[in-house]
């Protein structure tokens, strides 16, 4: 990547740690929005990639920088890709509730909807998107995705959202992950392995 600077159009604290050390490597310097007077952009798409794509256009406009955006949730087979994009505001709470507070809402609703299915399968998706300029007309798009589990009883501390209840395949939750290990295995990391493959074509 030519650039050493870009904007995060998020204000999520896990994103923004996630991403900066996926980024490390590049040596590219990843700043929150709200760092730079950025608020958050509406979000009235029904998908992952047109909610990331009015993201990223958004921050860079209003910063002149590349925006890098993240669009991503979780999606349970059995109700049909639930809660997915509205995965940040599944249990709708008055006010702006916490992050944890709104995490742990969010997580109650996702295990009692999935009570009386047998089918528990679920996964993440992560859709990423760099615009170079706000009116980029070739934005770089990557998605990642990582299946596993919703399970009723959370385990780990670590991760954030929904991860004390995603189940893998080793029979570890996303929470029970080191960060290296997430940040190796997550969809995220497989959107933004993705997308650097693009950049370097």
């Amino acid at each position: 990547m030519s650039v050493e600077r870009v904007v995060l159009a998020s204000n999520n604290a896990g994103k923004l740690r996630e991403l900066a050390a996926l980024l490390a490597p590049l040596q590219v310097t990843l700043v929150a929005q709200s760092d730079l007077g950025v608020g958050e952009a509406d979000e009235p798409h029904p998908t992952f990639v047109e909610n990331a794509l009015a993201k990223a256009r958004h921050a860079s406009r209003l910063t002149g920088l590349p925006a890098l955006a993240d669009d991503s949730g979780i999606c349970a087979n059995a109700l049909a890709g639930a809660p997915g994009v509205r995965s940040a505001r599944y249990a709708t709470l008055a006010g702006a509730a916490p992050r944890a507070v709104q995490d742990a809402a969010n997580n109650a609703r996702l295990v009692a909807e999935l009570a009386a299915h047998a089918d528990r399968s679920a996964y993440y998706c992560c859709v990423l998107v760099l615009m170079r300029a706000p009116d980029d007309p070739r934005p770089l798009i990557a998605e990642g995705l990582w299946h596993g589990e919703v399970i009723a009883q959370p385990r780990g501390g670590g991760g954030f959202g929904y991860d004390p209840h995603f189940l893998l395949a080793d029979g570890r939750t996303a929470a029970e992950l080191s960060a290296e290990e997430k940040n190796a295995l997550s969809h995220r990391a497989i959107a933004m392995r993705a997308l650097l493959a693009s950049l370097r074509e």
